[in-house]
């Protein structure tokens, strides 16, 4: 196959890549718990490997995967006390304000190079990808290049007999199967019926099945095929006049654009907290960044 990952071609193969389909691909996930079965970074690892898929068959190019998202912090520390308990993490977790910040030097590094689309694909669930699509609308009028922020699962549809995502269940587990099959070990599974979080493991985990995974991959593939010809088509129905260039300019669309909205994104909320489960106690290694945003320092 033909390279598509930035950091590893030469200028002659990148301007060639660009020439022919000017789509970048954004990959984000996290390094946490998905049971005994899966490598840690199942949720990057299986972002990162569609977009490779995508851009071989249908164009573009794909950026370094971004290993460190959002954790830690209101309805994921609830969620991380509950399906992980107080084992060692092994988490690459940054709060929600830094993550993305950090998203937007990206979007800012894609648009200044001329690309005309850029497609933010997360691996990771819970309400970042709510996020990452707000942050987008907030950012495309700055933007030239065409934005389109998606969690995986959203092109995987009907997905594994009609699931969507889940989190080291029988979805991620068959697609990090399918994409990346020395990381995941079966044999690794407990017993069926074994009590325990096991590592926060779906509890279908045992229904995974490699070949469904590479249908789900393909199936995802051509779904963000159709997605980049689209972007591509109203970049150029449009002729989008502004380029976000400078690292100024990133800081001041941040204070005036996105610092407003913060407080309101999905992820500084305790969100998993409504149905009356009870609070992270103090003596939980959750409880440390659990309400972290949520005093007004941020």
């Amino acid at each position: 196959m033909t390279e598509v990952r930035w950091e590893r071609m030469f200028k002659d193969q990148l301007e060639l890549r660009f020439a022919e389909c000017p789509v970048l691909y954004l990959t984000y996930g996290l390094c946490e718990p998905h049971g005994p079965h899966n490598a840690v970074g199942l949720d990057a690892l299986k972002a990162h490997a569609i977009a490779v898929a995508a851009a071989e068959t249908h164009g573009g190019i794909v950026a370094p995967p971004d290993y460190w998202h959002i954790h830690e912090v209101g309805g994921y520390a609830r969620w991380g006390h509950r399906h992980i308990g107080e084992e060692r993490t092994w988490l690459t977790s940054l709060p929600p304000w830094q993550h993305f910040k950090n998203v937007l030097y990206q979007i800012r590094a894609a648009d200044s190079l001329g690309f005309k689309a850029v497609i933010l694909l997360t691996g990771h669930y819970g309400p970042n990808w709510i996020d990452l699509k707000t942050l987008v609308e907030l950012v495309q009028p700055a933007a030239g290049a065409r934005l389109y922020a998606l969690p995986d699962f959203e092109a995987n549809r009907p997905g594994f007999d009609g699931a969507g995502g889940d989190h080291a269940g029988k979805v991620e587990t068959s697609l990090l199967w399918a994409v990346e099959p020395q990381c995941v070990d079966i044999s690794r599974l407990p017993p069926a019926g074994e009590p325990g979080t096991h590592f926060a493991m779906g509890a279908d985990a045992g229904l995974a099945d490699r070949r469904r995974g590479e249908r789900m991959v393909s199936d995802e593939v051509e779904w963000l095929g159709g997605l980049a010809r689209r972007l591509l088509q109203e970049f150029d129905a449009v002729q989008p006049a502004v380029r976000l260039r400078s690292f100024d300019e990133v800081e001041e669309l941040w204070r005036r654009a996105v610092a407003p909205r913060l407080p309101s994104f999905k992820t500084m909320e305790d969100f998993s907290g409504n149905d009356g489960e009870e609070d992270v106690p103090l003596i939980s290694q959750w409880h440390t960044n659990w309400k972290a945003g949520q005093t007004g320092i941020i």
